[in-house]
């Protein structure tokens, strides 16, 4: 293919379930495409570097090539290399998340009645 819109390239690369749902990150400023916002209809280019939110990572890909049609999950990533320090920065920050789960303290069972009730009555009197 020679052109290749931001949004049709972003879904066939499979960040986005659906092109809707690229399009609207898109507009919502959360995609940049070599450094600044772009518009859904910017035509991709190889070498690009593009930045795209994946829930609590962000991943940093040069494009490698262009694909207008969405095929299979190992075919979508010859579409793209995930830079060095993106791929070290979200593995640092997974570790972080994973670490800071396991500080919290998880209750052993779910509250019964009489805790509910404790509960409550803690949060109505801590209200003052």
């Amino acid at each position: 293919m020679s052109e290749v819109r931001l949004d049709k390239w972003l879904w066939a690369a499979r960040f986005f379930k659906t092109r809707q749902l690229a399009k609207k990150a898109i507009e919502g400023g959360k995609v940049h495409y070599n450094g600044g916002r772009a518009k859904t209809s910017k035509t991709v280019e190889v070498g690009a570097l593009i930045r795209v939110p994946q829930g609590f990572d962000t991943y940093e890909v040069e494009v490698l090539a262009l694909s207008g049609q969405r095929r299979g999950a190992p075919e979508a990533r010859t579409l793209y290399r995930e830079t060095e320090e993106s791929a070290a920065r979200r593995a640092k920050e997974s570790e972080q998340r994973r670490l800071a789960n396991q500080a919290m303290q998880h209750p052993y069972k779910r509250p019964d009645r009489r805790d509910r009730r404790e509960i409550k009555r803690f949060m109505r009197d801590s209200g003052d």
